[in-house]
């Protein structure tokens, strides 16, 4: 059993208690009469669709609610305190010792300046017998990958999940936190990640509150489950725009328009000295107009190397990379402007990515002044032409990020790669963060710009059903290297 500060639960009475919590921002609701309750040694599960609250739910467990937000009913009691009337130093006293969160965005939290070890062990109970490789053996990451070692920027997505999960357990929390836990993982580290949790909660008496949007994860861990609705009903979206229809650049053949990006013999590598890692040898890959290239395999293996490399935003070792023909350098900063145009990237993580200080309308304006000729009428025209296609409503465009939930931050992530109105798409586990409806309405938009604009994408995720459904060509990366990768090049 962990040793519990003097403000831990005292046995057999509730950690946390939420009743008739709502909350509104700019008088609009957030959350509307939620009701919870966190028992020590329990997992508990907040489900629902995007926008439904349950990041506000979780936190107000926290004491902390975005700029702007206001409490307008019921009351949110955490260790005895009422966390939203705390001071600010006795609130942070109750969160260093006796609550820990993880976000969405866990890599966005992590000091990129320091190694694993340091984010570990910085904020352990007990720095003395804190042990970095019996943490990171807990959250199912390799012991002999010298990971240790490495800053946040040399780790996948999925590892900087599991590397914030470890920072939080190493304090020995009372109250653990988890906002969509298993986004980016795939299912065989999802059911690991699960029993974890339900060890841990057993075993230490922890109460635990997380919010899902994959029912099997909840399934398996989960002893309480809470389905929050939206507060308000969802404003209504127009119809959804036609995608305008731009002629992709072709080669070859008219009855073959040929590769819109061809990649050959690419090689890349994480880390650096002892932590070095090949995850990339001999790949060869081609993406023609109009389709979709699933990308597969389990966490670090490289698929979120793979798309930041053809971005031009991580370094290739070896390998040549042609759009429409045309040598493609492997650096973002040294490609043209039109060339960076038709090759847009949507990041696994959309808070990280998306400037907090811009509104919505700001971000997506933004590629159009660069890109396009477009007057300030015609750009606020094409904005909510945006904001409609990715099922949002026009009027989200004077929002800033802290005022989206998770899905739709990543909406607007997809909206922005969609103004340049790119010929290649690449998207890092974008439905990761959505329920399954909005992944299904996201995922038919990306098939109408295929059939209509000849849109090429490449979809990484750990969903093989949706892969299976919607992919017309499947790169599985395997873990085991310097064997070369099997070449995805279509037929």
């Amino acid at each position: 059993m962990s040793t519990r500060s003097p403000q831990g639960p005292i046995a057999g009475t509730p950690a946390a208690r939420v009743s008739g919590l709502s909350i509104a921002l700019h008088g609009t609701p957030l959350l509307a009469d939620a009701a919870l309750t966190l028992e020590p040694g329990r997992v508990h599960a907040v489900t629902g669709p995007s926008g439904a609250g349950k990041t506000t739910l979780l936190h107000a467990l926290l004491g902390s609610l975005p700029p702007g937000a206001r409490v307008t009913a019921g009351t949110v009691e955490v260790l005895g305190h009422d966390v939203l009337a705390l001071p600010p130093e006795r609130l942070r006293r109750l969160r260093r010792h006796d609550l820990a969160f993880v976000g969405q965005d866990p890599g966005s939290g992590l000091n990129p300046r320091m190694r694993v070890a340091r984010l570990i062990t910085e904020t352990a109970a007990d720095r003395a017998r804190a042990s970095v490789p019996e943490l990171l053996r807990q959250v199912r990451l390799p012991a002999d990958e010298q990971l240790e070692r490495r800053r946040p920027a040399a780790l996948s997505g999925g590892q900087q999940r599991r590397v914030a999960l470890a920072r939080a357990l190493a304090r020995r929390p009372a109250v653990l936190l988890l906002d969509e836990p298993t986004a980016g993982l795939d299912p065989a580290l999802r059911d690991g990640i699960a029993d974890l949790l339900r060890e841990l909660a057993a075993r230490d008496g922890i109460a635990i509150a997380l919010s899902s949007h994959d029912p099997a994860f909840v399934a398996r861990c989960a002893d309480r489950v809470l389905e929050l609705r939206p507060a308000t009903p969802p404003a209504p979206v127009p119809p959804a725009p036609q995608p305008r229809k731009v002629q992709a650049a072709r080669t070859g053949d008219p009855g073959d328009p040929g590769p819109v990006l061809t990649v050959r013999a690419l090689g890349a590598h994480t880390g650096s000295g002892r932590a070095r890692r090949a995850v990339l040898t001999g790949l060869d890959l081609d993406l023609r107009p109009g389709t979709l290239t699933g990308v597969t395999g389990p966490s670090g293996c490289g698929k979120t190397t793979l798309i930041r490399t053809l971005a031009g935003l991580h370094p290739a070792d070896t390998g040549t990379i042609t759009l429409h023909g045309e040598p493609l350098h492997t650096s973002h900063l040294r490609r043209r402007r039109d060339q960076r145009r038709r090759l847009q990237l949507v990041p696994q993580n959309p808070l990280g990515a998306l400037n907090p200080a811009h509104t919505v309308g700001a971000t997506l304006a933004r590629p159009l002044k660069l890109h396009f000729a477009l007057d300030a009428r015609a750009r606020a025209e094409r904005v909510a032409e945006l904001l409609t296609l990715v099922g949002l409503p026009p009027a989200f465009a004077a929002r800033h990020p802290h005022e989206l939930s998770g899905g739709q931050r990543q909406r607007v992530s997809v909206a922005r790669a969609l103004a340049a109105e790119p010929d290649v798409l690449l998207c890092d586990e974008v439905t990761s963060a959505l329920d399954p409806a909005t992944a299904a309405g996201l995922l038919a938009l990306l098939g109408e710009l295929r059939t209509d604009r000849g849109l090429a994408v490449v979809l990484v995720t750990h969903d093989l059903p949706l892969v299976a459904e919607h992919a017309d060509h499947v790169l599985a990366l395997d873990r085991p290297l310097p064997h070369p990768l099997v070449s995805a090049a279509g037929p």
